[in-house]
Protein backbone atom coordinates (compact mmCIF):
# COMPACT_ATOMS: atom_id res chain seq x y z
CA UNK A 1 0.00 0.00 0.00
CA UNK A 2 1.25 3.55 -1.37
CA UNK A 3 0.23 6.59 0.52
CA UNK A 4 1.62 10.20 -0.19
CA UNK A 5 1.87 12.06 2.66
CA UNK A 6 0.05 15.62 1.29
CA UNK A 7 -3.27 13.15 1.59
CA UNK A 8 -3.58 14.12 5.30
CA UNK A 9 -7.05 13.09 5.64
CA UNK A 10 -6.50 9.89 3.74
CA UNK A 11 -3.54 8.70 5.96
CA UNK A 12 -5.38 9.23 9.09
CA UNK A 13 -8.56 6.91 8.21
CA UNK A 14 -5.72 4.59 7.13
CA UNK A 15 -4.45 4.62 10.19
CA UNK A 16 -7.61 4.21 12.30
CA UNK A 17 -8.33 1.32 9.75
CA UNK A 18 -5.12 -0.36 10.53
CA UNK A 19 -5.59 0.61 14.58
CA UNK A 20 -8.91 -0.86 14.53
CA UNK A 21 -7.67 -4.44 13.11
CA UNK A 22 -5.41 -4.65 16.58
CA UNK A 23 -7.94 -3.53 18.86
CA UNK A 24 -10.88 -2.79 17.71
CA UNK A 25 -10.34 1.03 18.67
CA UNK A 26 -9.39 4.20 16.88
CA UNK A 27 -6.10 5.54 18.03
CA UNK A 28 -5.64 9.01 18.99
CA UNK A 29 -4.51 11.18 15.59
CA UNK A 30 -0.78 11.76 17.12
CA UNK A 31 -0.45 7.73 18.13
CA UNK A 32 -1.52 6.71 14.38
CA UNK A 33 0.63 8.97 12.31
CA UNK A 34 3.56 7.72 14.56
CA UNK A 35 2.75 3.94 14.47
CA UNK A 36 1.78 4.45 10.68
CA UNK A 37 5.46 6.18 10.51
CA UNK A 38 6.91 2.95 12.05
CA UNK A 39 5.30 0.46 9.44
CA UNK A 40 5.99 2.67 6.52
CA UNK A 41 9.97 3.06 7.75
CA UNK A 42 10.36 -0.97 8.25
CA UNK A 43 8.98 -1.56 4.48
CA UNK A 44 8.14 -5.02 2.87
CA UNK A 45 8.72 -8.24 4.83
CA UNK A 46 12.77 -9.39 3.81
CA UNK A 47 12.58 -12.61 2.26
CA UNK A 48 13.57 -15.77 4.62
CA UNK A 49 17.27 -16.94 3.30
CA UNK A 50 17.18 -20.35 1.20
CA UNK A 51 19.73 -22.94 2.56
CA UNK A 52 20.23 -26.34 2.83
CA UNK A 53 21.91 -28.78 5.74
CA UNK A 54 22.57 -32.33 5.27
CA UNK A 55 22.69 -34.58 8.32
CA UNK A 56 25.46 -37.01 8.87
CA UNK A 57 22.94 -40.09 8.42
CA UNK A 58 19.18 -40.77 8.32
CA UNK A 59 16.44 -39.13 10.61
CA UNK A 60 17.01 -40.29 14.67
CA UNK A 61 16.33 -39.53 18.09
CA UNK A 62 20.54 -39.06 17.39
CA UNK A 63 20.45 -35.43 15.81
CA UNK A 64 16.91 -33.35 17.12
CA UNK A 65 18.56 -30.45 17.21
CA UNK A 66 17.60 -29.56 13.45
CA UNK A 67 13.56 -30.59 13.39
CA UNK A 68 13.39 -28.69 17.00
CA UNK A 69 15.24 -25.46 14.81
CA UNK A 70 12.70 -25.93 12.08
CA UNK A 71 9.64 -27.10 13.57
CA UNK A 72 9.74 -24.61 16.78
CA UNK A 73 10.52 -21.84 14.86
CA UNK A 74 14.05 -20.99 15.03
CA UNK A 75 15.15 -20.91 11.76
CA UNK A 76 12.59 -19.18 10.99
CA UNK A 77 13.13 -16.13 13.64
CA UNK A 78 16.65 -15.82 12.29
CA UNK A 79 15.28 -15.20 8.72
CA UNK A 80 16.10 -18.76 7.43
CA UNK A 81 14.02 -21.20 5.62
CA UNK A 82 16.40 -24.30 5.56
CA UNK A 83 15.95 -27.69 3.30
CA UNK A 84 16.85 -30.47 6.09
CA UNK A 85 18.29 -34.08 4.02
CA UNK A 86 19.75 -36.79 4.78
CA UNK A 87 23.63 -38.13 4.20
CA UNK A 88 25.41 -41.11 4.43
CA UNK A 89 27.96 -40.61 6.59
CA UNK A 90 30.63 -37.71 6.75
CA UNK A 91 32.11 -38.57 3.85
CA UNK A 92 29.15 -38.00 1.63
CA UNK A 93 28.11 -35.02 3.37
CA UNK A 94 31.47 -32.71 3.07
CA UNK A 95 31.28 -34.22 -1.16
CA UNK A 96 27.65 -32.58 -0.72
CA UNK A 97 28.86 -29.55 0.46
CA UNK A 98 31.92 -28.96 -1.38
CA UNK A 99 30.10 -29.16 -4.85
CA UNK A 100 27.38 -26.96 -3.84
CA UNK A 101 24.77 -29.32 -3.19
CA UNK A 102 24.40 -27.81 0.52
CA UNK A 103 25.66 -24.69 2.61
CA UNK A 104 25.63 -26.60 6.05
CA UNK A 105 25.98 -30.21 7.45
CA UNK A 106 27.00 -32.51 10.65
CA UNK A 107 29.78 -34.68 10.66
CA UNK A 108 32.49 -35.80 12.80
CA UNK A 109 35.62 -34.14 13.38
CA UNK A 110 37.83 -37.24 12.36
CA UNK A 111 36.47 -37.48 9.06
CA UNK A 112 36.82 -33.86 8.26
CA UNK A 113 40.09 -33.95 9.27
CA UNK A 114 41.21 -37.12 7.45
CA UNK A 115 39.55 -35.13 4.47
CA UNK A 116 41.77 -32.09 4.84
CA UNK A 117 44.60 -34.45 5.18
CA UNK A 118 43.62 -36.30 1.70
CA UNK A 119 43.21 -33.50 -0.71
CA UNK A 120 41.82 -30.43 1.31
CA UNK A 121 37.96 -29.33 1.65
CA UNK A 122 36.43 -26.08 1.21
CA UNK A 123 34.68 -26.61 4.61
CA UNK A 124 34.91 -25.37 8.05
CA UNK A 125 33.53 -26.70 11.35
CA UNK A 126 31.69 -23.76 13.19
CA UNK A 127 29.90 -25.59 15.87
CA UNK A 128 30.94 -28.29 18.44
CA UNK A 129 27.92 -30.77 19.66
CA UNK A 130 29.69 -33.98 20.57
CA UNK A 131 32.64 -33.01 22.77
CA UNK A 132 33.48 -36.23 23.37
CA UNK A 133 33.53 -39.21 21.31
CA UNK A 134 30.82 -41.50 20.38
CA UNK A 135 32.42 -44.96 19.90
CA UNK A 136 32.29 -47.46 21.95
CA UNK A 137 31.99 -51.50 22.75
CA UNK A 138 28.55 -52.89 22.59
CA UNK A 139 28.10 -56.48 24.79
CA UNK A 140 26.03 -58.20 27.00
CA UNK A 141 25.75 -57.71 30.36
CA UNK A 142 27.50 -60.39 32.92
CA UNK A 143 29.69 -61.95 29.55
CA UNK A 144 33.53 -62.29 29.76
CA UNK A 145 33.90 -58.76 27.83
CA UNK A 146 34.49 -56.19 30.59
CA UNK A 147 37.30 -53.69 29.11
CA UNK A 148 38.99 -53.57 25.21
CA UNK A 149 41.76 -55.70 26.70
CA UNK A 150 39.50 -58.73 27.26
CA UNK A 151 38.17 -59.22 23.62
CA UNK A 152 41.44 -61.17 23.49
CA UNK A 153 40.48 -64.22 21.59
CA UNK A 154 36.57 -63.22 20.89
CA UNK A 155 34.72 -62.36 17.94
CA UNK A 156 34.11 -58.18 17.37
CA UNK A 157 31.54 -57.28 14.86
CA UNK A 158 31.54 -54.27 13.35
CA UNK A 159 29.61 -52.09 10.67
CA UNK A 160 31.74 -52.12 7.28
CA UNK A 161 32.13 -48.77 6.89
CA UNK A 162 32.13 -46.94 10.03
CA UNK A 163 34.69 -44.44 10.67
CA UNK A 164 35.45 -46.26 14.21
CA UNK A 165 37.12 -48.74 12.05
CA UNK A 166 39.95 -46.39 11.45
CA UNK A 167 40.47 -46.06 15.17
CA UNK A 168 39.86 -49.34 16.41
CA UNK A 169 44.01 -50.46 16.11
CA UNK A 170 44.70 -47.61 18.26
CA UNK A 171 42.59 -47.91 20.96
CA UNK A 172 42.97 -51.35 21.34
CA UNK A 173 46.64 -51.14 21.35
CA UNK A 174 46.60 -48.19 23.80
CA UNK A 175 44.31 -50.61 26.15
CA UNK A 176 47.04 -53.30 25.92
CA UNK A 177 45.38 -55.16 23.02
CA UNK A 178 46.60 -56.10 19.80
CA UNK A 179 44.16 -55.93 17.16
CA UNK A 180 45.48 -59.21 15.60
CA UNK A 181 44.29 -61.22 18.55
CA UNK A 182 40.57 -60.25 17.84
CA UNK A 183 38.39 -62.03 14.88
CA UNK A 184 36.77 -58.81 13.62
CA UNK A 185 33.88 -59.56 11.62
CA UNK A 186 32.55 -56.41 9.17
CA UNK A 187 29.14 -56.75 8.21
CA UNK A 188 26.15 -54.58 7.19
CA UNK A 189 25.09 -52.32 9.90
CA UNK A 190 21.37 -53.48 10.08
CA UNK A 191 22.60 -57.17 11.22
CA UNK A 192 24.78 -56.13 14.25
CA UNK A 193 21.75 -56.46 17.25
CA UNK A 194 20.51 -59.62 16.09
CA UNK A 195 24.54 -61.09 15.69
CA UNK A 196 25.08 -60.25 19.30
CA UNK A 197 21.82 -61.27 20.63
CA UNK A 198 21.80 -64.87 19.04
CA UNK A 199 25.96 -65.01 20.58
CA UNK A 200 27.45 -65.26 16.63
CA UNK A 201 29.87 -62.49 18.38
CA UNK A 202 30.83 -61.52 21.89
CA UNK A 203 30.82 -58.13 21.16
CA UNK A 204 30.12 -54.97 18.48
CA UNK A 205 31.78 -51.78 17.61
CA UNK A 206 29.72 -49.04 17.86
CA UNK A 207 28.13 -45.95 19.05
CA UNK A 208 26.98 -45.18 22.21
CA UNK A 209 23.74 -43.48 20.07
CA UNK A 210 23.03 -46.93 18.62
CA UNK A 211 22.68 -48.58 21.71
CA UNK A 212 19.27 -48.62 21.57
CA UNK A 213 18.57 -50.42 18.76
CA UNK A 214 20.93 -52.90 20.07
CA UNK A 215 19.54 -52.90 23.37
CA UNK A 216 15.84 -53.94 22.09
CA UNK A 217 17.11 -57.15 20.02
CA UNK A 218 18.96 -58.01 23.60
CA UNK A 219 16.01 -57.27 25.42
CA UNK A 220 14.18 -59.82 22.92
CA UNK A 221 16.04 -62.94 23.86
CA UNK A 222 16.26 -61.86 26.96
CA UNK A 223 19.69 -60.34 27.52
CA UNK A 224 21.17 -56.90 28.93
CA UNK A 225 23.60 -54.56 27.14
CA UNK A 226 27.02 -53.15 28.33
CA UNK A 227 28.69 -50.30 26.95
CA UNK A 228 32.37 -49.87 27.42
CA UNK A 229 32.55 -46.21 25.81
CA UNK A 230 35.88 -45.49 24.38
CA UNK A 231 35.78 -42.01 26.16
CA UNK A 232 36.39 -43.89 29.10
CA UNK A 233 39.30 -45.81 27.70
CA UNK A 234 41.21 -43.40 26.80
CA UNK A 235 39.92 -42.20 23.72
CA UNK A 236 39.77 -37.93 23.51
CA UNK A 237 39.07 -35.47 20.69
CA UNK A 238 35.95 -33.70 19.55
CA UNK A 239 33.19 -35.34 17.51
CA UNK A 240 29.72 -34.35 15.77
CA UNK A 241 29.90 -31.02 14.69
CA UNK A 242 27.89 -28.69 12.81
CA UNK A 243 30.25 -27.63 9.31
CA UNK A 244 29.33 -24.84 6.84
CA UNK A 245 31.26 -23.96 3.20
CA UNK A 246 34.22 -21.63 3.10
CA UNK A 247 31.94 -19.94 0.79
CA UNK A 248 29.51 -19.02 3.02
CA UNK A 249 31.72 -18.59 5.82
CA UNK A 250 33.29 -16.06 3.54
CA UNK A 251 30.38 -14.25 1.71
CA UNK A 252 27.82 -14.56 3.87
CA UNK A 253 29.32 -14.60 7.36
CA UNK A 254 25.70 -12.97 9.13
CA UNK A 255 23.62 -16.12 7.29
CA UNK A 256 26.07 -18.39 9.10
CA UNK A 257 25.90 -16.65 12.59
CA UNK A 258 22.24 -16.55 11.94
CA UNK A 259 21.63 -20.49 11.41
CA UNK A 260 24.05 -21.15 14.47
CA UNK A 261 22.32 -19.43 16.89
CA UNK A 262 19.03 -21.43 15.39
CA UNK A 263 21.35 -24.16 16.01
CA UNK A 264 22.74 -23.72 19.15
CA UNK A 265 19.78 -22.80 20.85
CA UNK A 266 18.32 -26.25 19.40
CA UNK A 267 21.35 -28.32 20.70
CA UNK A 268 20.24 -26.62 24.55
CA UNK A 269 16.44 -27.38 24.07
CA UNK A 270 17.39 -31.19 23.08
CA UNK A 271 19.81 -31.48 26.09
CA UNK A 272 17.09 -29.95 28.21
CA UNK A 273 13.98 -31.75 27.08
CA UNK A 274 14.74 -34.62 24.92
CA UNK A 275 10.86 -35.39 24.40
CA UNK A 276 10.61 -32.02 23.35
CA UNK A 277 13.20 -33.47 20.62
CA UNK A 278 11.40 -36.41 19.93
CA UNK A 279 8.25 -34.68 19.34
CA UNK A 280 9.57 -31.90 16.91
CA UNK A 281 11.52 -34.93 14.53
CA UNK A 282 7.79 -36.87 14.81
CA UNK A 283 6.08 -33.65 13.47
CA UNK A 284 8.33 -32.86 10.92
CA UNK A 285 8.93 -36.98 9.69
CA UNK A 286 6.04 -38.75 11.02
CA UNK A 287 7.06 -42.11 10.01
CA UNK A 288 9.82 -41.43 12.71
CA UNK A 289 8.40 -42.84 15.88
CA UNK A 290 8.77 -40.51 19.01
CA UNK A 291 8.78 -42.97 21.65
CA UNK A 292 12.12 -44.26 20.01
CA UNK A 293 13.42 -41.10 19.45
CA UNK A 294 13.46 -40.06 22.91
CA UNK A 295 15.53 -42.51 24.16
CA UNK A 296 17.88 -42.46 21.41
CA UNK A 297 18.37 -38.90 21.96
CA UNK A 298 18.76 -39.43 25.66
CA UNK A 299 22.02 -41.43 24.33
CA UNK A 300 23.71 -38.61 23.32
CA UNK A 301 23.37 -36.02 25.93
CA UNK A 302 26.12 -36.79 28.02
CA UNK A 303 28.30 -36.31 25.02
CA UNK A 304 27.16 -32.71 24.82
CA UNK A 305 26.86 -31.45 28.06
CA UNK A 306 29.98 -32.93 30.14
CA UNK A 307 32.80 -31.47 32.48
CA UNK A 308 34.15 -29.72 28.91
CA UNK A 309 31.51 -28.32 27.40
CA UNK A 310 30.98 -26.74 31.02
CA UNK A 311 34.45 -25.52 31.31
CA UNK A 312 34.92 -24.21 27.76
CA UNK A 313 31.08 -23.55 26.84
CA UNK A 314 28.71 -25.22 24.14
CA UNK A 315 29.42 -25.14 20.82
CA UNK A 316 33.91 -24.08 21.40
CA UNK A 317 36.64 -26.02 19.74
CA UNK A 318 39.51 -25.70 22.28
CA UNK A 319 42.65 -25.48 20.48
CA UNK A 320 44.36 -28.30 22.80
CA UNK A 321 41.64 -30.54 22.91
CA UNK A 322 41.08 -30.47 19.11
CA UNK A 323 44.93 -31.08 18.55
CA UNK A 324 44.11 -34.18 20.66
CA UNK A 325 41.88 -34.64 17.93
CA UNK A 326 43.94 -34.74 15.35
CA UNK A 327 46.57 -36.55 16.72
CA UNK A 328 44.31 -40.01 17.08
CA UNK A 329 43.54 -39.04 13.57
CA UNK A 330 46.82 -39.17 12.41
CA UNK A 331 48.37 -41.81 14.42
CA UNK A 332 45.16 -44.20 12.86
CA UNK A 333 45.76 -43.29 9.38
CA UNK A 334 49.88 -43.12 9.54
CA UNK A 335 49.74 -39.09 8.53
CA UNK A 336 52.76 -36.98 10.02
CA UNK A 337 51.79 -34.72 12.88
CA UNK A 338 52.36 -31.84 10.86
CA UNK A 339 50.35 -32.82 7.70
CA UNK A 340 47.43 -30.47 8.36
CA UNK A 341 46.82 -27.63 10.86
CA UNK A 342 43.66 -28.76 12.83
CA UNK A 343 42.99 -25.12 14.09
CA UNK A 344 42.74 -24.06 10.41
CA UNK A 345 39.85 -26.66 10.07
CA UNK A 346 37.53 -24.84 12.72
CA UNK A 347 35.87 -21.12 12.57
CA UNK A 348 34.82 -20.35 16.09
CA UNK A 349 33.64 -16.73 15.45
CA UNK A 350 30.44 -17.87 15.50
CA UNK A 351 30.03 -19.87 18.52
CA UNK A 352 27.15 -18.11 20.81
CA UNK A 353 29.18 -17.30 24.29
CA UNK A 354 27.01 -18.22 26.77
Amino acid sequence: MTVKANRSGRWHAHCVALAAQFGGKAMPWRGAMAMWAVLALAGPARAADKVTYILDWLPSGEETFPWIAQTEGLFAREGLDVTINAGRGTTDVITRMATGSAQFGSGGMNGLMTAAAEHGVPVRAVFSVFSKQPDAILTVQGGPITSIKSLAGHTLGTATFTSSNTIWPVIARQNGLDPADVNLLKVDPATLGPLLATGKVDALIDWVTSGTEIEEALKAVGKTMHTIPWSDSGLTGYGLSLFATDAMINDHPDIVARFVRAYAEAVRRSVASCAEGARAIHKALPEVDAALAEPQCGTTIALISNEISQRDGLGWFDPALLAETWSWVARAQNYPPDRIDPQKLVDTRFVPRM
